[in-house]
C-alpha cells in the first residue's frame, strides 16, 4: 500500500472525466454542528464542495443535541441525525437502537447511494456506515482524523479510552474497507492499529473567502490594546488534546510582559481553568461565530496551538489564511503547514516555558514574525483547497469500488 502527499494525486487505474455524472456521497461522522471541532467542519466543507460539483451528500451523525432526525441543509445536502447515548459527556456518544433508529436507517437504505465515506474509525457510528455500505455492495474509505488517542486528562479515564479505540478499531478491522488520514501524521498513526492507509485526503480551507469573509471587528480597541501589542490567539475547543495547560502555564510566565496580550475564542470543559487563572494579560472570549474567528485571527501576530493531537488542524488552516504565525507542536498536519522555519514555530515540548520562550522569540523580532505569518499564507492558498479534497476524495471512493471484492487485509 502506498501513502501520498496531501497535494500529490493518487496514482489510479481510473481517469475520472472532467464531466461526471452526479453522484450520491453518504458521509457517516459520529459529530457534526452545531457540535465544534475539526471533523465537524472538514465534514460540512467536503459536503458543501461536493454539492457544488453536482453531487448529492448525505450526512449521517449522532443526534447529541436532540435536533430533527432528518434535516435539508442546502442545495444538495441533507442531514440525518441517529439517536444516542452521550457518553464522556458529549465527547463520544454511542449509537441507540431504539424506533427513531429504525426509521432513519430505512430511510437511508431506501436511498440510492454510490459512496460511502467514515470519518474516524473509533466510534459506534463507524460500525453503522459500514453496516450501512456492507448492505449496498459499496467499499467503504474511512478517513482517519488523529495522530494520538482520545485523552480526558484524567489519569484514570484516559487508559480506558485507549482500551475502547483499541477495542472498535479491531472491530472496524474485521470489515474491508480503504483507510485515508486527513495529514501524514494520521499515516503513521493509523500504523499504530497495524492499519496501512491508502493516502492522504487532507484538511482545507478556501483561504481567500475565509479571510475575506472577516466581520472587521476589532478586538484591539475593544480592550483598549496599542498596535504595538503583541496578540497571541489561540481558537478552538477547550479540551485537554488542545494544551490547554500548558498555555495557561505560558500567560503565567508571561504575565509580567505588558507588550503581549492573549486572546482566547472557543469553548468547552476547560474554559473554567482559564477563567480561574484570572491572568492579566488574557482575555477570554468565548464561543466566536467565523466571520469573528477571521477578524480575531487577522489582527492576531501569532496563533498558538500546542496540541498533544490532531488530525489536521481546520484552526492552523484558518490562522494561516489570515497570516498569524503558528506556533505549533509537531502533530497531524504540521509537517504540511510548517515545512521550514521560514513558515512558523515548531515547539520541541509542550510546555509552558518552551510555549514562552518561541513567544518571546518572535516578540523581540516582528519583522520575522510578519514574514514567516505571509509565508504560510501564501502556501495554504497554493496548495490546501476544498476543490482538490472533494476530487480527491471521489477518486478514492471510486477506485474503492474496484477492490470491493478484494479480501479484508
Amino acid at each position: 500500500m502506498r501513502t501520498t502527499s496531501p497535494t500529490t494525486t493518487p496514482k489510479s487505474t481510473l481517469e475520472r472525466p472532467q464531466q461526471h455524472m452526479n453522484e450520491t456521497f453518504c458521509i457517516f461522522s459520529a459529530h457534526y454542528l452545531p457540535h465544534v471541532g475539526g471533523v465537524e467542519k472538514y465534514t460540512q466543507n467536503l459536503a458543501r464542495e461536493l454539492a457544488r460539483r453536482g453531487d448529492r451528500v448525505i450526512i449521517v451523525t449522532s443526534n447529541v443535541y436532540d435536533l430533527p432526525e432528518r434535516e435539508t441543509l442546502g442545495e444538495r445536502i441533507e442531514i440525518a441525525r441517529l439517536p444516542c447515548y452521550k457518553l464522556l459527556g458529549d465527547r463520544y456518544p454511542v449509537t441507540r437502537h431504539n424506533k427513531a433508529y429504525n426509521r432513519i436507517m430505512r430511510y437511508l437504505h431506501e436511498q440510492d447511494i454510490d459512496y460511502v465515506t467514515i470519518n474516524t474509525r473509533f466510534y459506534r457510528h463507524t460500525l453503522e456506515g459500514i453496516a450501512l455500505a456492507e448492505a449496498k455492495g459499496i467499499r467503504p474509505v474511512i478517513v482517519d482524523h488523529g495522530s494520538a488517542h482520545l485523552t480526558m486528562g484524567s489519569k484514570l479515564v484516559d487508559p480506558f479510552v485507549a482500551t475502547v479505540e483499541h477495542a472498535v478499531t479491531e472491530l472496524v478491522k474485521r470489515h474491508s474497507a480503504d483507510y485515508y488520514a486527513v495529514s501524514l501524521a494520521g499515516t503513521e498513526w493509523l500504523r499504530h492499529f497495524g492499519i496501512e492507509a491508502r493516502g492522504v485526503l487532507n484538511n482545507s480551507i478556501d483561504a481567500r473567502a475565509f479571510a475575506e469573509g472577516s466581520s472587521c471587528r476589532s478586538f484591539r480597541k475593544e480592550l483598549s490594546l496599542s498596535d504595538e501589542t503583541l496578540l497571541v490567539a489561540f481558537t478552538g475547543r477547550l479540551i485537554p488534546e488542545k494544551g490547554i495547560p500548558a498555555l495557561i502555564e505560558a500567560m503565567r510566565i508571561l504575565a509580567d510582559e505588558k507588550s503581549i496580550h492573549f486572546l482566547i475564542a472557543g469553548e468547552g470543559p476547560l474554559e473554567d481553568s482559564l477563567l480561574r487563572a484570572s491572568l492579566p494579560n488574557a482575555t477570554f472570549l468565548g464561543r466566536l461565530d467565523s466571520p469573528d474567528v477571521s477578524a480575531l485571527l487577522t489582527e492576531s501576530n501569532v496563533f498558538c496551538l500546542p496540541s498533544r493531537s490532531e488530525g489536521f488542524s481546520t484552526s492552523l488552516l484558518e490562522a494561516a489564511a489570515c497570516k498569524a504565525t503558528p506556533i505549533v507542536t509537531n502533530v497531524g498536519g504540521v509537517q504540511e503547514l510548517v515545512p521550514s522555519n521560514e513558515h512558523g514555530i515548531i515547539l520541541p515540548s509542550a510546555d509552558g516555558e518552551t510555549i514562552a520562550n518561541a513567544i518571546l522569540e518572535l516578540n523581540s523580532d516582528r519583522t520575522r514574525c510578519l514574514i514567516m505569518g505571509q509565508n504560510i499564507n501564501q502556501l495554504v492558498i497554493d496548495k490546501f483547497s476544498w476543490s482538490e479534497t472533494a476530487r480527491l476524495t471521489a477518486l478514492a471512493c471510486a477506485e474503492a469500488q474496484e477492490r470491493r471484492n478484494q479480501p479484508i487485509l
